[in-house]
């Protein structure tokens, strides 16, 4: 009776699937699996979720139901769902203690949590306790937790107890502790410095698992210092030696190969040791002929063991032996039909050719198949190989070839490197200028702007230098060719803007060097460019630039050209440009054409391109002006650190980066108040008293002239009388748009006005680059080849014994010097102009009811206008009266119900001030032109500001109101 009851339990078991999952799992696991669309499926894990969150609420769920609605809830995550709301049950269930349940629970917290999740700190002390517990389980689920959740602030917490471990009488411990160690030194290398020892023991240990989990850890620490580990290579041999003959248990074989992977591992740690060392390489020979001699190229995991081979021969000191079988070996990966064993042959190919470049030609017929595969993964292989195979014999198919392929490809990463190959081998191995120039024009028309300037300018100087010989001939035919080439290019569309500014550059430079084409040819061609790209600035300011160029060495020579109407129309155009270097360039050449032919020359050299132009960095030019300047009275120079209470350039300089943070978060504290200076004796004290707040006026709304800023104490000198004032200067506007602030300095008490001048100076120059980056492009590749022409293909490529004979016959000239001069650059200075003090003229009043920009002022305020018209209440002997401000005759008032009348007083200016009123100007900016009569919208506009400004409403029921107020 018992044994039916155990059936029946198990025929329910296996009705629910089999493993005790419930019907509810595997029916949505089959859902998802039928589900149409992923918005489907999206729906299906929803309702799920909403089912899990119910389901994990109830207190009363049993533990084994539990387990399952976790794995329901790891299911759901891994296909890209938040299930957060369960993460804290996965970690409750660490802490149960069956070890199913456990189990369960490590799993789910190692793939719902990292190191950096606010949960970890929860199940560090759980692994802990674990760590310590007698069943080897339940300690290598903790290990293996912690290898995922441990983070470099937690490594100390349980380093201790892992290192124990590493002598855990259990291999599956032992193992899983190097790991753990393993996992700790790439997290915190420094943690675990002093335990590195302890992976030289493990190397030793009885059980295949433990040792190559060593290896892992052994590599890394190799690779960082392989001087450290020499004594070992014995060691790494005899295991190697042990693995090959097979002595592991067969647990350990994959596909018939014993261990491969620990195999695998052994010979990159073989490669690292015995890079340079022949003593140590003699260690590996014997063994690495066994490899290749049992080798089985039957399987992936065979060849995969015979391509390490080879590596590590490559790697470690060259025996010929070894060079043989790895020859051969790659024979067989070529001659595979498999395009992962040709990958595989190509790469091997490469590196081998490194050490004998011999070995290449036996695989002719082989790498050119590979050249015209479909498989694009593998042609590119091939052309990694190429690129390391080419010499001056066979650079030209070599390049064809790449550019050739370079037009059929859409992956710009990597048109940008195919490209920047070809103009590297171009600039090696160039046979010819003339080869040199065309190649360089193809791959600069079918790269499009992809290349990088860079290139562009490093042939710019390669045309401008030549090929560092003394045969000035032979520059000059370079120079020729390159005009030629590219008077038959300037005309195809779409030409990418920097091979036009290569081309405007040669046709300004050499376009009319040789005589055989005009000037007024060169000229229309140049206009021709600049006219097809209008959008394009740098374009036009080469063209303009070459134009330029031409009318110089015209007028050198003596020659006299004019003006072409297309010229003449650029030049117009550029003048009126919003691009301030167009314009200058425009008129430079209208400036140039004015000058006599000694100027010219002296302004615009033949052939400056090249020469080296000496900078002076300290001007001394001007020393003889500086004197002369301080002998007639000019203040001496003050350096800017030495300089105190004078606004230095560099406060304008930084105003702009003060405008880009005036909308971040600002922490510094705010400038303590510097006390105001007093005014002069002669100063009148005013009817105010000393302890109100006087309101200072905003710069942007009150304007002075010259002579008022002269004449008038500044509002921080009024309010210095008065005591206390609001701190307003430099404060931005915080509503609106963001506006220029006005900088003034502190102590404002003086009046002197500071006028600060700047001399830039602009240096250009031929910039040189030795990085080659560059292009794509050209024909579609042809079909496949005749065995014929194949031959002839894989003859140019690779060459024979009696055809390098006959090249290397052939002077290859080198298309680029190596070792280039210093990059020339220019530098032109002005010398500073005497200050001339300038009368700012008035501007109209504001508008009031703009909220837009304020207006920049960086002269300081006048004085403030309320306290001004206090002096309408009181006598007329309280008007201050500024030291040294020269008296004013009395003046009739101005009429303020004036500025509500139609017809507008003329001759009111800026400068008419009224002492009664203390040079109150209430209109401010009227100028000396008369106001037109009659009604105007602007003119409504400007008195309703004018009036809001001094607190009056206009209205025509009450004209009288203003002398109302004031009785």
């Amino acid at each position: 009776m018992e044994q039916l009851r155990t059936i029946g339990r198990e025929l329910a078991m296996g009705s629910q699937g089999g493993w005790g999952q419930s019907k509810e799992f595997l029916d949505l696991v089959k859902s998802i699996g039928e589900a149409r669309s992923k918005a489907e499926e999206d729906r299906i894990i929803a309702r799920e979720l909403e089912h899990l969150k119910r389901r994990l609420a109830d207190p009363d769920v049993p533990r084994r139901k539990m387990k399952e609605l976790l794995l329901r809830l790891v299911y759901a995550e891994m296909l890209g769902h938040d299930a957060s709301f369960g993460h804290i049950h996965a970690v409750k269930m660490t802490h149960d203690e069956s070890l199913p349940l456990k189990r369960t629970g490590y799993l789910a917290v190692a793939l719902f949590l990292d190191e950096r999740h606010d949960l970890v700190i929860l199940v560090v002390n759980t692994i802990q306790k674990d760590l310590r517990s007698d069943n080897y389980l339940v300690v290598c689920a903790a290990l293996t937790a912690a290898c995922r959740l441990i983070g470099e602030e937690a490594i100390p917490a349980v380093l201790p107890q892992v290192v124990e471990l590493l002598a855990h009488p259990k291999e599956a411990v032992r193992k899983k502790a190097v790991m753990a160690l393993h996992r700790f030194y790439q997290r915190s290398p420094s943690s675990v410095s002093h335990l590195v020892s302890n992976f030289r023991k493990r190397l030793c240990d009885n059980d295949p698992g433990v040792m190559g989990a060593t290896l892992c850890p052994l590599y890394d620490l190799i690779l960082e210092e392989p001087n450290a580990y020499k004594d070992l290579v014995v060691s790494f041999v005899n295991i190697l030696k042990q693995v090959a003959e097979r002595r592991l248990p067969t647990s350990y074989d994959y596909h018939q190969m014993p261990a491969p992977f620990i195999q695998i591992k052994l010979l990159k740690i073989l490669a690292v040791l015995g890079s340079g060392d022949k003593q140590a390489s003699g260690h590996m020979y014997t063994v690495l002929g066994d490899i290749f001699r049992k080798g089985d190229t039957a399987s992936n995991i065979g060849n995969a063991i015979l391509y390490e081979c080879i590596c590590c021969i490559s790697s470690i000191f060259p025996n010929p032996k070894m060079l043989e079988a790895a020859a051969e070996t790659t024979s067989k990966f070529l001659k595979s039909d498999s395009h992962n064993l040709k990958y595989m042959g190509i790469d091997a190919l490469g590196r081998l050719i490194k050490i004998n470049p011999d070995i290449a030609e036996e695989h002719q017929l082989a790498v050119i198949d590979c050249l015209e595969d479909p498989d694009d993964t593998l042609k590119r292989k091939t052309f990694e190989l190429l690129y390391k195979m080419t010499k001056s014999t066979n650079v030209e198919v070599i390049v064809d070839r790449m550019i050739e392929y370079m037009i059929n490809i859409t992956d710009h990463h990597y048109k940008t490197e195919i490209a920047s190959r070809c103009v590297e081998l171009a600039e090696q191995f160039a046979p010819s200028n003339q080869w040199f120039i065309q190649t360089m024009n193809k791959v600069f028309e079918h790269a499009g702007d992809l290349v990088n300037i860079r290139v562009a300018h490093n042939l710019m100087r390669l045309i401008a230098e030549g090929f560092g010989e003394e045969d000035e001939g032979a520059d000059s035919q370079l120079r020729s060719s390159a005009v030629d080439s590219y008077l038959r290019i300037v005309g195809e569309p779409k030409l990418p803007s920097s091979f036009l500014q290569i081309i405007c550059w040669v046709l300004g430079e050499y376009g009319t060097a040789d005589g055989k084409y005009s000037a007024s040819y060169i000229i229309g061609k140049l206009c021709d460019v600049a006219e097809a790209h209008l959008t394009d600035d740098t374009v036009k300011a080469y063209a303009i630039s070459g134009i330029l160029k031409i009318f110089a060495f015209e007028i050198a020579l003596g020659r006299k050209i004019d003006m072409l109407p297309e010229c003449q129309t650029l030049v117009d155009e550029l003048s009126a440009s919003h691009s301030t270097d167009l314009q200058q360039r425009a008129y430079e050449l209208q400036a140039l054409l004015g000058l006599d032919k000694r100027a010219v020359e002296s302004a615009m050299p033949a052939d400056a391109s090249c020469e080296d132009i000496e900078v002076d960095r300290n001007l001394s030019f001007l020393n003889s002006y500086v004197q002369q300047a301080l002998e007639n009275g000019a203040a001496p120079y003050i350096p800017e650190s030495e300089r105190s209470g004078v606004i230095s350039v560099g406060s304008y300089k930084s105003q702009e980066q003060q405008e880009t943070s005036a909308h971040t978060l600002r922490f510094e504290a705010y400038e303590m108040p510097k006390p105001s200076l007093a005014l002069a004796t002669s100063q009148v004290s005013m009817s105010t008293p000393p302890t109100d707040l006087v309101p200072v006026p905003d710069p942007g709304y009150y304007k002075e002239d010259h002579q008022t800023s002269r004449s008038q104490p500044s509002g921080d000198a009024i309010s210095g009388e008065f005591g206390v004032k609001l701190r307003l200067d430099g404060v931005q506007k915080k509503w609106g748009r963001p506006t220029y602030s006005s900088s003034t300095p502190s102590s404002s008490a003086s009046s002197q006005q500071a006028t600060n001048g700047g001399s830039y100076s602009d240096g250009g120059g031929s910039t040189s680059s030795q990085a080659r980056e560059s292009s794509y492009g050209s024909k579609r590749q042809q079909g496949t080849e005749i065995s014929a022409e194949k031959q002839r293909l894989a003859a140019s490529l690779f060459g024979s014994a009696a055809a390098k004979a006959d090249r290397k016959a052939q002077a290859s000239r080198k298309a680029s010097k190596e070792n280039a001069s210093a990059e020339k650059a220019t530098a032109s200075s002005a010398a500073p102009q005497p200050v001339k003090e300038q009368v700012i003229p008035a501007v109209p009043p504001p508008d009031l009811l703009d909220l837009g920009d304020e207006p920049v002022s960086s002269s300081p305020p006048s004085a403030d206008p309320f306290s001004q018209l206090e002096g309408l209440l009181g006598p007329a002997s309280a008007t201050p009266v500024v030291s040294g401000a020269p008296a004013t005759s009395t003046s009739k008032a101005p009429d303020l119900m004036s500025i509500f009348s139609d017809d507008v007083p003329t001759g009111a200016t800026s400068g008419s001030t009224d002492p009664a009123l203390g040079d109150v100007n209430l209109i401010k900016g009227a100028t000396t032109a008369a106001a037109k009569k009659g009604p105007s919208l602007q003119d409504a506009l400007q008195k309703d500001a004018t009036a809001r400004q001094v607190g009056v409403t206009p209205t025509g029921n009450n004209p009288n109101l203003f002398k109302d107020l004031l009785g």
